[in-house]
């Protein structure tokens, strides 16, 4: 026997006492004495290593696999429907990867509650970890996903023994949250597969993330107003170029329709306080993290004066250094 050993248990538990070894470790530490990281990064990687990450989520058929392709081909570390609760996980993978993976997107549908709690508990866990994280929506009209799904013969994921709509509503329902929360929607309704492309190259392709990045859509009323609009402007107050028989056949592109119609009474002035007004509402979405804006500028057509004024305001919103895409959505309908 040791010495300690031989001595009265009294004698032995004063010597713990004078020692310190039965006392709690101090905070931040261990029984064995290391220590213990109270930080929510992760540990032994740098935050600058922590990869951007974009989730692409949106109604089924909406052009998920086309948007998550584009960014495959920008670049990105492109993973298709992984499970929400491994998001962190990929995160983390693409933080030790010594800057091999500086951009994942992950693609992820919801197919029932407990899959959107769990997508819900990830969020948060990146926010926690100040992941910096942008969700982009895919949307589109009933009408415009049923003709996809008859089109290609496939039932919709959600519409069980009943039919496409009923599939179509139940995933709208279950989406709305998390629609809400989106960073970016895209309505493609009425957009091909090479224009959807064109709206993600100019959202992502940049080297530099923008401060703001701004698209100006032109539309006419009679087609509906666009889903996916910020803001909405109505350019109907001013005299219609279609009742003008040498202008009907032309364009809001064409220089003599743009002359009329910033030469008619109210037009500039418009012009002049829509554009003071868009960097007072900048500004605001600058401090709430927003980055993307779609601004809809309409008229009965979408074919004269919306595209003259949304050509302007496009011109003065790249003059103030907004990165800004135009979009004329209806023009050529007539």
């Amino acid at each position: 026997m040791t010495e300690q050993e031989k001595r009265p248990t009294a004698d032995r538990d004063q010597t713990h006492k004078e020692t310190g070894e039965d006392q709690a470790p101090p905070e931040g530490t261990q029984d064995n004495g290391a220590e213990v990281s109270t930080d929510n990064t992760t540990p032994g990687v740098p935050e600058a290593a922590i990869p951007e990450l974009v989730i692409i989520s949106g109604m089924s058929g909406a052009g998920r696999s086309t948007a998550a392709k584009c960014l495959e081909d920008l670049g990105w570390f492109v993973v298709d429907n992984l499970p929400p609760a491994l998001i962190p996980t990929m995160v983390e993978l693409g933080a030790r990867s010594q800057g091999n993976v500086a951009r994942i997107a992950v693609v992820v549908d919801v197919r029932g509650r407990r899959f959107f709690d769990n997508l819900r508990e990830s969020l948060a866990d990146l926010e926690s970890k100040n992941v910096t994280r942008r969700i982009v929506f895919l949307e589109s009209s009933d009408d415009a996903l049923v003709r996809r799904f008859e089109s290609v013969r496939r039932p919709h994921p959600l519409q069980g023994d009943g039919r496409i709509v009923d599939g179509i509503d139940a995933e709208r329902e279950l989406l709305r949250e998390l629609r809400g929360d989106a960073d970016l929607v895209i309505d493609t309704s009425s957009l091909n597969v090479h224009e959807l492309r064109a709206k993600m190259d100019a959202q992502f392709a940049g080297e530099e993330e923008p401060e703001l990045r701004a698209t100006v859509m032109s539309f006419g009323f009679k087609y509906g107003l666009p889903v996916d609009a910020d803001l909405v402007a109505d350019m109907r107050f001013l005299p219609n170029p279609h009742w003008i028989p040498e202008l009907r056949p032309f364009n809001g592109l064409n220089e003599e329709v743009s002359a009329y119609v910033f030469n008619q009474p109210g037009a500039k002035e418009f012009l002049d306080r829509y554009a003071e007004l868009l960097r007072l509402i900048a500004a605001g979405y600058r401090r709430e993290g927003k980055r993307y804006v779609t601004i809809a500028i309409g008229c009965t057509g979408g074919k004269h004066r919306s595209v003259a004024t949304a050509e302007k305001l496009a011109a003065r919103l790249v003059a103030e250094g907004v990165e800004t895409v135009v979009v004329h959505r209806d023009m050529g309908r007539e």
